[in-house]
């Protein structure tokens, strides 16, 4: 998104209050206008620099998107633009706060461990509404048979559509990964995988290594020895992608590999290299990049739990901010 239309999209969130509240015969056609504004490109909270201001802000957002679907519910820009949006909140700001509350209250992190698996599992919901516009039943299918399902994406799929694709799989695998006594929903995690696999067999470079990013996100919470070759891969073409822009894919695998491994040195050295990742080098991620920082230092801080070596006292000395 250009400049410009960030320096506009308040005024598109003023229209889309103003036509909510208008009895106006266009109201339809003016909301799919400012859906489609909505879903272009990165929006206003994905570029900010304040991460408390955008946590405050994204619940009305949010709210609005669903209420200008309730006026147009076929719309997929609106679809894609709850699901993302949906996803981004409750990683940054339930999901997040909910390990942060298991040091210390229990009964709290499992209270916003469930808060955050009801709004990811939202944002799947608005994901396969989206896919289901250009591919009836997907949904039931991909429960059903998901390798089979996917297949009906063809390779053709617009951008859009491998968007949705992304965010189907990010949605219900981080609702799986804050599940993990949910029998029944680690029983999906097939369909993340096909889902996965379909995108990247689409368009591997799609969103600047984010499918490779998640397939190393994906690996480090399934149980069991990691796939080390396997998750490398993922984690070399996920950098070549984002050139080096992105702090978040070094943090997965230092969770994927480094820790289960007890890899002291390559953990203080992933952490250090999300950590030099400047967010403002690459505006449209900057909240990510902010994001990264944050759970970074919050790793460091942990790291005499995560990998026993007294070396992690002097890297949580060395990362405070």
């Amino acid at each position: 998104m250009t400049n410009g239309a960030l320096k506009r999209w308040p005024w598109v969130w003023t229209l889309a209050v103003v036509l909510l509240a208008s009895g106006c015969s266009l109201k339809t056609y003016a909301i799919n206008k400012v859906g489609d504004a909505l879903a272009e490109g990165d929006s206003v909270y994905e570029t900010d620099d304040d991460l408390v201001l955008v946590g405050d802000a994204l619940p009305f957002g949010l709210k609005l998107t669903e209420s200008l679907l309730a006026q147009s519910p076929n719309h997929r820009g609106l679809l894609l633009t709850a699901a993302r949006g949906f996803v981004l909140y409750s990683y940054a700001y339930v999901d997040y706060a909910a390990s942060v509350a298991a040091e210390e209250d229990l009964d709290r992190a499992r209270e916003l461990r469930a808060r955050a698996r009801r709004l990811y599992l939202r944002a799947l919901q608005y994901a396969i509404r989206g896919l289901e516009r250009s591919y009836p039943g997907i949904g039931p299918a991909l429960v059903i048979e998901p390798r089979s399902a996917v297949r009906r994406i063809t390779a053709k799929a617009r951008t859009e559509d491998v968007g949705f694709i992304y965010w189907a799989a990010a949605s219900l695998g981080l609702a799986i990964s804050v599940s993990p006594g949910d029998a029944a929903l680690l029983a999906r995690l097939p369909e993340v995988d096909a889902l996965l696999d379909r995108a990247l067999e689409i368009d591997e470079a799609w969103g600047e290594g984010a499918l490779h990013e998640f397939k190393v996100v994906l690996a480090g919470a399934v149980p069991g020895a990691p796939d080390i070759p396997l998750i490398t891969r993922h984690y070399d073409r996920a950098v070549e992608l984002s050139r080096g822009k992105s702090g978040s894919v070094h943090l997965a695998y230092a969770e994927a590999v480094s820790v289960p491994s007890q890899n002291t040195a390559e953990f203080h050295e992933l952490i250090q290299r999300a950590l030099d990742v400047n967010p403002d080098d690459e505006p449209g991620t900057r909240l990510v990049n902010l994001l990264a920082h944050r759970r970074a230092r919050w790793l460091a801080a942990r790291a005499d739990q995560l990998i026993l070596d007294d070396e992690s006292i002097t890297f949580q000395e060395r990362t405070a901010p």
